[in-house]
């Protein structure tokens, strides 16, 4: 366990060290908000956590922090005028004795990931660093446990209200079974693992309005018929794949987000855990944040709302990918065209259409021009850790469109696919905006 606790500390403070530059003084570093999301980001990785699953743990780990704030500043509307099916207690309204809504929320944060994740326990040594940090700045002790009972009240409902999202019925339900049919999906090398979250469609949405709301278009038919429609899809994606540029490379790389990607060599192989495409736009959500000045009560929304815009993304894209369960190309090439050949990333397990990253970046790139404003420059080092270097984008538009190509890139998805998913995430995204503005939100930028 130790060499486990070592390993997030070092990769947790790297990332933490990696954004404080730029960290906004009008609050403690120390309570910076993104710090206890890249905590619960490493426990993750750790756990190896499927994409859609990790949005939901950002969702809900957030939501304890916002109550918390609206409570005490009424500086952001309420969560349930946001989140409808949200029905708070008032709990919090009750509370006796002097407390820091700050240190409460970020504390918050942390209780709610140690509930949630299934390694939580690992958040443990966080929160009893905070509460030594918190000592040695001078805040009293009376202060310091006051705000803990308020966390603690805030996660209690919050974890309340996530046990009634449908999650706790999802390994009861039928399991998935590939179809070995032309044109079904079917698991990929080198693992051949399992669907991912097959069922996933049943979660509770937060602020969609079901699961079905933002459909995708049609996708063109199958076809083996070296003429047709599709298969000139699959000739795309093979030709491209042995004509890529250094610069197609860096983005598909880049935008990997695969969180296990195996490597064989000869009869051995070796695992390699990676951020979720959702915690990489929950760490650019923080560090944007920063650059934008944001208060404390703007970076606890503004991550909640991605968190939220994530969660609802994912399952709006997982309802069409396992309603269309379309084949990827690399078993398409396999089968049909050259048996040899390897896209340049591993093929994620689940069916091609839509693209989550086309859907979820997209999305969230509609969220945060929104509340920052279009052409809002940035340089993105989240996967710095994980062997890439800085990447600098114009607008978060321009970084959804990156993030969607890099899949066509990397040999995995059809460009059918990234183009409806982009369509797909954008409609995700205006209607949370709409929501948004119906409950009184408006824009952080000046």
């Amino acid at each position: 366990m130790k060499s486990i606790k070592q390993y997030l500390f070092i990769i947790t403070a790297f990332i933490s060290g990696a954004v404080s530059a730029q960290s906004n003084k009008a609050y403690p570093d120390y309570l910076q908000p993104d710090h206890a999301i890249n905590a619960l980001t490493m426990v993750m990785i750790h756990d190896v956590v499927s994409p859609p699953v990790a949005a939901r743990y950002y969702a809900y780990s957030m939501m304890g922090a916002y109550n918390l704030v609206e409570t005490n500043t009424k500086s952001i509307p309420a969560l349930k005028n946001i989140i409808k099916a949200y029905k708070p207690t008032g709990v919090l309204d009750t509370l006796k004795g002097k407390y820091d809504y700050k240190i409460a929320s970020y504390y918050s944060i942390l209780e709610l990931g140690k509930q949630l994740l299934p390694s939580g326990v690992l958040l443990e040594d966080d929160q009893n660093q905070f509460v030594t940090l918190l000592k040695k700045t001078g805040v009293k002790q009376d202060v310091i446990d006051n705000s803990i009972k308020a966390a603690l009240a805030a996660s209690k409902e919050v974890l309340a209200f996530s046990k009634t999202d449908n999650y706790n019925k999802l390994s009861a339900l039928k399991r998935y079974t590939p179809s070995k049919a032309d044109g079904k999906w079917y698991p990929t090398p080198p693992g051949y693992f399992e669907a991912v979250e097959p069922n996933w469609r049943t979660i509770r949405v937060l602020l969609l309005d079901s699961a079905k709301q933002c459909k995708a278009a049609n996708l063109t038919p199958f076809s083996k018929d070296t003429t047709s429609a599709f298969y000139k899809q699959v000739k795309e994606v093979y030709d491209q794949s042995k004509h890529l540029n250094a610069e197609q490379i860096n983005q598909a790389l880049f935008w990997d987000c695969n969180p296990f990607a195996i490597t064989t060599s000869g009869h051995m192989a070796i695992g390699f855990k990676k951020i979720s495409p959702g915690g990489h736009w929950m760490h650019v959500t923080g560090m944007v944040a920063k650059k934008a000045g944001l208060s404390f009560d703007q970076t606890v929304a503004a991550l909640t709302l991605e968190g939220a815009t994530l969660m609802d993304a994912f399952i709006s894209c997982w309802d069409e990918k396992y309603n269309s369960d379309r084949i990827r190309p690399e078993t398409y090439i396999n089968r049909y065209m050259d048996v040899k050949w390897q896209p340049l990333l591993q093929t994620p397990p689940f069916p091609e259409y839509t693209s989550g990253h086309a859907v979820i970046s997209n999305a969230s790139a509609e969220l945060l021009t929104y509340l920052l404003g279009d052409n809002f420059n940035f340089t993105d080092n989240t996967e710095v850790p994980f062997g890439s270097s800085e990447r600098s984008f114009k607008s978060f538009r321009q970084a959804a469109a990156e993030a969607s190509m890099s899949r066509f890139y990397g040999g995995i998805h059809y460009m059918e696919s990234i183009t409806q998913g982009n369509t797909q995430g954008k409609e995700v995204g205006g209607i949370i905006i709409s929501k948004l503005k119906a409950a009184g939100l408006k824009p952080f930028s000046k």
